[in-house]
């Protein structure tokens, strides 16, 4: 479904009639990382059911909640939980929240993903920050941004070269390397989902240059893009892509969950300090 900026502007004023908080900065979090809202301080909690025309997180491990509060004393909003097209949501309803981040002000967007890793080198628990994205659905015609373009938002055609803001980036990998946490980097590749990959999938993902594969974050970032935010993605490599024909091991969302639930204080200790260094 499409959606009106009336539409955007209600949900944005429901919230911030309801709460004294104006974070600058949003983080989203993915599969198995929702227990990092549970740092959030003195949190004002908006259920996505709660809010006008928000959709319904139905995915295990996504809880479907905005918090606002602070994170070691930094003003954020936290998604805890995302909705996916595979849910069967439009791409206009699953980056709904990312327009009403920005209308509530949010200027720099985090976002978070439990990742397959197509990387040789990469192991579960690998954090990586994703350095640029393949969005495969929307190179045979799924694009968050069809449909008439919103001038107040952004223009009709955004470039896409400078998607995750190298600032960020290179802000991530300070913060690593003083809290000595091993970084990765690389390309992330967005599937539709919700079935994992075929063996033969995998090593054409590889062959294409991609690091790390989900189901998520690419529509975000193209709409936060759009609408002049600034992003960082970093995902969790919560398990190694299959490359292989009847191999014993396999891909599940359990083995998804349990993986970023390791990573978290990892990831936490990351982003509060990359929140501390945004904090003006």
């Amino acid at each position: 479904m499409g959606y009106t900026f009336e539409a955007y502007q209600e949900a944005a004023d429901y919230i911030l009639s309801r709460t004294s908080y104006r974070p600058r900065v949003a983080v989203t979090l993915g599969s198995g990382l929702a227990p990092l809202a549970e740092d959030v301080q003195s949190p004002d909690v908006f259920p996505y059911a709660e809010i006008p025309h928000f959709p319904r997180a139905t995915v295990e491990g996504h809880p479907g909640r905005m918090i606002l509060g602070t994170l070691d004393g930094v003003p954020v909003a936290v998604m805890q939980g995302r909705v996916h097209a595979y849910e069967g949501y439009s791409l206009q309803e699953v980056t709904f929240y990312v327009r009403v981040l920005k209308l509530m002000g949010v200027q720099t967007l985090i976002l978070t993903n439990a990742a397959g890793g197509l990387n040789r080198a990469f192991r579960p628990g690998d954090l990586m920050v994703i350095e640029d994205h393949i969005n495969f659905p929307g190179l045979v015609g799924h694009n968050p941004l069809w449909g008439p373009n919103e001038e107040r938002f952004g223009p009709r055609f955004p470039a896409m070269s400078r998607a995750y803001t190298r600032a960020l980036r290179d802000l991530a990998f300070q913060v690593a390397r003083e809290l000595n946490i091993d970084l990765r980097r690389g390309v992330y590749v967005g599937l539709g989902g919700p079935s994992f990959e075929t063996p033969a999938e995998v090593r054409m993902l590889r062959a294409l240059g991609g690091d790390a594969v989900g189901m998520s974050t690419v529509h975000e970032t193209i709409v936060a893009v759009h609408a002049g935010m600034h992003v960082l993605g970093i995902s969790t490599i919560t398990n190694i892509a299959v490359d292989r024909v009847d191999a014993e091991e396999e891909a599940n969302h359990e083995e998804v969950l349990e993986a970023g639930k390791a990573v978290a204080p990892r990831l936490s200790a990351l982003i509060k300090g990359i929140l501390r260094r945004l904090n003006p």
